[in-house]
């Protein structure tokens, strides 16, 4: 009697999706859930908050190939363990922001344009890699 009942739970609980989608709702949520799923090795679910084009994507592959190929472990567990530091936010116009943050295990300041494209917010890497004189 039980058994009837709690099949048709175990199937549905079974047969739902369980794959959680993390969405940004504004410029520094993206480039928070960017840098989150960089540090935790995750660069699959960091390009989702990128802006999609060759360079990009170039950028995010090296990262990948580092960290996968040339990182010691201990470097990749202290990026796993360590957190966000939010410095500044600098809005550019209504669609570009920049923002400066490090986290708690290099603690080395730095800065993602995050752009807003297609109704979401998008990290744009090349700016990281542009002289900063030369930057929006």
């Amino acid at each position: 009697m039980y058994l009837g009942f709690l099949f048709p739970l175990f199937f549905a609980a079974c047969a739902s999706d369980t794959t959680n989608t993390i969405t940004s709702e504004n410029d520094v949520d993206a480039a928070r859930n960017f840098v989150n799923a960089a540090l935790q090795g995750n660069y699959d679910q960091a390009k989702t908050f990128m802006l999609p084009d060759s360079v990009n994507n170039e950028y995010l592959e090296a990262f990948e190939r580092n960290f996968r190929e040339h990182m010691p472990p201990d470097d990749k567990r202290g990026y796993r363990e360590a957190s966000i530091n939010i410095h500044d936010v600098s809005p550019i116009n209504d669609s570009a922001t920049v923002v400066h943050y490090s986290n708690s295990f290099k603690k080395k300041r730095d800065s993602l344009l995050v752009v807003r494209s297609g109704g979401q917010w998008l990290v744009d890497l090349k700016y990281s890699f542009v002289p900063k004189n030369d930057a929006p």
